[in-house]
């Protein structure tokens, strides 16, 4: 018997809810999912340069697990690109440095209820806006 998975370390959630192709209205396109952890592996070995080994610390997962997470988020990009799919970024085995929340009118980013100010393209306010990041997974 396999040994139970550990959640991944994520410091926040993508800004992002996904990403689609340019030109196909979004009611046209399937839809592929992208892991947290799979983004967050993808920000730090190639936006931010990171060694897997140094990536795998901050994670708190080992270099083998690492690189099975990177290669699933590499291959899932691909097939979107290949086959003009949708990614939605969401779910996985994963532990934020803190509560996350996006709102539902603007799809902003707030850590923490403690954070939420009016945002400025919304036209009301209040914390049932908020909808909790952490919990969707």
């Amino acid at each position: 018997m396999s040994r139970p998975k550990l959640d991944r370390k994520i410091a926040r959630p993508p800004l992002m809810m996904g990403y689609k192709p340019f030109g196909i209205p979004r009611r046209e396109l399937s839809e592929l999912y992208l892991h947290f952890d799979e983004f967050e592996a993808l920000r730090l070995l190639d936006y931010q340069g990171m060694t897997q080994a140094q990536a795998a610390r901050v994670m708190n997962v080992s270099r083998p697990t690492l690189t099975r997470i990177y290669e699933k988020a590499r291959r899932t990009i691909a097939q979107a690109f290949v086959e003009g799919k949708m990614i939605m970024i969401e779910g996985g085995q994963v532990e934020f440095d803190g509560e996350w929340y996006r709102c539902k009118r603007c799809h902003r980013l707030i850590k923490g209820l403690e954070n939420h100010v009016p945002c400025k393209d919304c036209s009301m306010y209040s914390d049932e806006e908020l909808s909790p990041v952490n919990e969707s997974l």
